[in-house]
């Protein structure tokens, strides 16, 4: 179990992606990903296998996202936020996003 503060040190912002290409160095096939978080954080870079769905159908897309996790290597690529997601069947992942127009950059509770 963790505590309510545990919880709170989890930075969870929404974003919109803003840039979607092809990511060839992956392992797996994935995308690299360009975020606005708002004018706070500003704009960050992410790579995800999230290519059940389209680079049209992504951008625009509102998206949740950790914000605060360490800068990660992948094949070359710096990787500075965590995109969220739930598993379907056939191991595709579905978004986190809210139903309803949230603000870009506000934070998750």
């Amino acid at each position: 179990m963790i505590t309510y503060d545990d919880f709170l040190k989890v930075d969870m912002r929404l974003g919109r992606v803003v840039g979607v290409e092809d990511f060839s160095k992956a392992r797996n096939p994935s995308y690299k990903f360009e975020i606005d978080f708002g004018p706070e954080i500003g704009t960050k870079r992410s790579c995800a296998q999230l290519t059940n769905y389209s680079k049209d159908e992504l951008i625009g897309r509102r998206i949740v996202a950790v914000v605060n996790f360490p800068p990660k290597n992948i094949a070359g690529f710096l990787s500075e936020v965590l995109i969220l997601g739930v598993p379907m069947e056939g191991g595709v992942i579905s978004l986190l996003e809210p139903r309803d127009e949230a603000i870009i950059g506000g934070r998750v509770y």
